[in-house]
């Protein structure tokens, strides 16, 4: 059995969506769909959630909502007339629409929440439809009623496993479950939308809760790529991965899978299968527990940009006990997290991204740092950037490191940290900004076209 998710453009029209129907029918074994919201079907086009969000701004601040809502509903019209469906199903979409709009606004924060899920909510109604017009078996199921719950405010919003038995319950529906993804409901029957990727999440956590066999992932890509496509022409793609080189690539600005939607199909050992809805035949990227790594020790190169680095140095730190704890608390009072603590004898910096600061709060830890932990010297510099080489057959190979510093070199530029996991699965380079892409395109050179030279060779 397999549970496949389809992204916004595998949605974004009828052609689009016609495309899906014979993928889900081409496999008796895809028996659980989750959609995401209509998406861009051309570059400059709105996805239906950016819609949804001016709707709502303009609901929350009182205005008129009344040509906003014809544009999300005419969306949803030309998908349908595309697919030869009646207007039966519109109508029910506008209805639905309409009642969200009339709930309670106390909340701003619920509310937005409550607009932005329709999307995802009427895509799934509506794609359910027009399968049954197809003749196939299928139902649309709401999360609430499936039991996909989520735990309360103010924290951030995550799925509790107290909803795993019920949703494996979905296994056994008859036909296919077309189900949307991004949002669940605590278990006061309060809607709330998981973080960017939330469809992805959806597809996980039933993959996971119903022991599907694989999770098909379907967005617009062939594979997950070794590197950037926009900054590295026509990079190699990678056929298979483990979850935790996945999470290391995500983690560092590979956009085609997010991070936190591997967490539940991990957990229960799920193989999650990266595909295109435009070329469903292409074998996409495996990603699994373990891999042969040796003729790949490095699977892919990632950059990410917007860090600070908080500077810290002082004479005989390595011997003042608890001085790393009192730092990081002071940053834990200013409300910020941390990616990365390099280390020397008397020195430490702390990388942060950026968004995270304030011109007042960098003024106000750089302050306190001095003050309270009688620093010598403290600064903070920002417009860094994040290279990440990824492999989990990094840690049995030799000289990796010294290859990746001396095509760094070649290109002029110089590092500003190294940083190695004790998983040895990532090696982490600090760079400018400003010199992020002549890097990744090198490095790029050095692991791939360079080894792929030698192997041919």
């Amino acid at each position: 059995m397999k549970v496949c998710k389809f992204g916004g453009t595998s949605v974004a029209s009828a052609d689009q969506i016609k495309k899906v129907a014979k993928i889900v029918t081409a496999d008796p074994a895809r028996k659980i769909i989750v959609v995401s919201a209509p998406g861009k079907r051309f570059s400059s086009d709105d996805k239906v959630t950016d819609l949804l969000i001016q709707l709502a701004e303009s609901a929350l601040r009182g205005d008129s909502t009344e040509q906003q809502l014809k544009e999300v509903v005419s969306r949803y019209e030309q998908i349908a007339a595309g697919l030869g469906l009646s207007l039966e199903i519109i109508t029910v979409i506008e209805k639905d629409l309409r009642k969200r709009l009339d709930s309670n606004k106390n909340d701003p924060s619920l509310f937005m929440d409550c607009l932005k899920a329709s999307g995802e909510d009427n895509n799934a109604k509506l794609i359910a439809a027009y399968f049954t017009y197809l003749g196939i078996d299928a139902q649309y199921i709401c999360p609430k009623d499936a039991g996909l719950l989520v735990n309360e405010r103010p924290e951030r919003v995550r799925a509790l496993p107290e909803g795993d038995e019920r949703l494996s319950e979905l296994r056994d529906k008859p036909g296919i479950v077309v189900f949307p993804g991004f949002f669940g409901f605590t278990k006061d029957g309060t809607l709330r939308t998981f973080n960017r990727g939330g469809s992805d999440i959806t597809g996980s956590l039933l993959a996971a809760a119903t022991e599907a066999d694989l999770y098909e992932n379907f967005t617009d890509v062939d594979s997950v790529f070794a590197a950037n496509p926009n900054v590295v022409d026509n990079p190699v793609g990678i056929e298979k991965m483990t979850y935790r080189e996945m999470r290391e690539l995500s983690y560092a600005g590979f956009s085609v899978f997010h991070d936190e939607a591997l967490m539940p199909a991990f957990r229960r050992s799920v193989p999650v299968c990266i595909k295109n809805t435009n070329n469903p035949d292409a074998p996409g990227t495996l990603i699994v527990n373990e891999r042969n790594y040796f003729a790949q020790p490095v699977i892919g190169i990632a950059a990410d940009s917007g860090f600070s680095t908080l500077f810290v140095d002082k004479y005989l730190m390595n011997q003042e006990i608890g001085f790393g704890r009192k730092l990081l608390q002071i940053l834990e009072e200013e409300g910020i997290s941390f990616e990365h603590t390099p280390s020397g004898i008397d020195n430490l910096s702390v990388i942060i991204r950026s968004k995270f600061l304030t011109a007042d709060k960098e003024a106000r830890i750089v302050h306190r740092v001095k003050e309270e932990l009688k620093a010598d010297h403290v600064h903070m510099h920002s417009n860094y950037s994040m290279i990440v080489l990824v492999g989990e057959g990094m840690r049995h190979s030799t000289g990796l490191a010294a290859r990746a510093a001396t095509a760094i070199a070649r290109t002029g530029a110089s590092i500003q940290m190294i940083n190695q996991g004790s998983s040895e699965v990532s090696l982490v380079f600090g760079v400018h900004k400003a010199d992020e892409t002549k890097i990744l395109k090198e490095l790029y050179a050095e692991f791939f076209l360079k080894s792929a030279m030698l192997s041919h060779n």
